[in-house]
C-alpha cells in the first residue's frame, strides 16, 4: 500500500505575514498552503515572493507538507509565481481558479520544461461553476495516480462558489452539497485527495464541527482552514474513530480466520461483510497508523 499523505488540515497562510511564516512549521497541521494569491494585496506580491524564497532557503518546514497557493497563470503575477515555486519546490503549487485541462497543461508545462521533480505536484482549486463541472475531465488529463501526470489533489473553493451562483451560506450547505459531491467523485474515481473549502467564522466552533462532520460523511480527506484555532478540530474530526478502528479491527481478523478463506462474503456477528468493507477497513486501520507517526493519534 502506498504512503498515506494525510490533509486532515490544510491551513493557509498569508506569504506576506512573517512572523505567520515562521510559526508555519511549528503547527501541526498536516499541510500548510502558502498564500501569494487572495491573501495579498497586489502592491505586496513581490514581498510576499521574497519571504518565501528566504523561508524555503533557511528555515524549509519540516514534518509536513508545504504547497505554493499562486495567482492565475495567465496574469504577470502567476508567471513571477511560478519562479518562486521553481526555487523554492515545495510539495505542490496550488492553481486558483482551474476550469479546464488547458488550466492544467500550462502548469504543468511550465514544471516540466524547468526540470522540476515529479515529486512537486499540482492542486487544483474549484471554484467556478466551470471548474466544477469539469472537474472529472480535469482530474482524469492529469492524475499523478492515473494518468501519469502531477495532479494531486482537488479543493472545493465554497466562497468564490456561492459568489458565483447565488447559493446563500446556510449552516447545512444544502444547494452546495451536489456540487461538493461531484467533485468527490472526480477527485476519487482518478485516485485524487479532495479538501473541502474553509469555514469562514473561526470563533464558531459548533459550527466549524459540525461543517467538518459533514465534511468526513461526504468522503472529503480535510478541510481547507483560515486559522491556527481550527487545526485541532480538523485533525480530530478527518481521524478515524476509536469505534471506527475496532469496527475495521474486527473485519480484517474476521477475513483472516482459516474458514474466511477464498470466501467474498462472510458473516459477522449477525451482518453480511463482504471484501470491500475488507479494503475499507485495511485503509481505515492504514490511515489510524500514519496519523499515529505524526505523534498526533486521537
Amino acid at each position: 500500500m502506498n504512503q498515506i499523505q494525510l490533509a486532515r488540515s490544510v491551513l493557509c497562510v498569508p506569504a506576506v505575514n512573517r512572523r505567520a511564516l515562521e510559526k508555519s512549521a511549528t503547527l501541526p497541521a498536516d499541510v500548510i498552503i502558502y498564500d501569494l494569491e487572495d491573501a495579498v494585496a497586489r502592491e505586496r506580491k513581490g514581498e510576499a515572493r521574497e519571504n518565501l524564497e528566504r523561508l524555503f532557503k533557511n528555515n524549509r518546514p519540516a514534518g509536513k507538507q508545504t504547497v505554493i497557493r499562486i495567482n492565475p497563470l495567465d496574469t504577470d503575477f502567476g508567471r513571477e509565481d511560478m519562479r518562486v515555486v521553481l526555487a523554492c519546490q515545495p510539495d505542490a503549487v496550488l492553481l486558483p481558479k482551474v476550469e479546464t485541462v488547458a488550466n492544467m497543461a500550462a502548469a504543468s508545462a511550465i514544471l516540466n520544461s524547468n526540470g522540476a521533480p515529479l515529486r512537486v505536484k499540482i492542486w487544483g482549486m474549484l471554484e467556478t461553476p466551470r471548474g466544477v463541472v469539469n472537474a472529472a475531465a480535469i482530474a482524469g488529463a492529469y492524475s499523478a495516480a492515473l494518468a501519469g501526470g502531477r495532479l494531486e489533489a482537488l479543493i472545493v473553493g465554497v466562497n468564490d462558489l456561492r459568489s458565483q451562483t447565488g447559493v446563500l451560506a446556510e449552516t447545512d450547505r444544502t444547494y452546495l452539497v451536489p456540487w461538493l459531491m461531484q467533485v468527490v467523485l472526480a477527485a476519487r474515481a482518478y485516485g485524487l485527495r479532495v479538501i473541502d473549502g474553509v469555514y469562514n467564522d473561526f470563533s464558531d466552533t459548533d459550527g466549524f464541527v459540525a461543517e467538518c462532520e459533514q465534511s468526513r460523511a461526504m468522503g472529503f480527506d480535510g478541510k481547507m482552514l483560515i486559522h491556527p484555532s481550527q487545526i485541532e478540530g480538523a485533525n480530530r474530526h478527518f481521524s478515524p474513530s476509536d469505534d471506527a478502528l475496532a469496527e475495521a479491527h474486527a473485519i480484517i481478523n474476521a477475513f483472516s480466520a482459516p474458514e474466511a478463506t477464498g470466501l467474498n462474503v462472510i458473516d459477522l456477528n449477525g451482518r453480511m461483510v463482504e471484501r470491500l468493507h475488507l479494503e475499507q477497513a485495511e485503509k481505515l486501520v492504514a490511515l489510524a497508523s500514519a496519523i499515529n507517526q505524526t505523534g498526533d493519534a486521537q
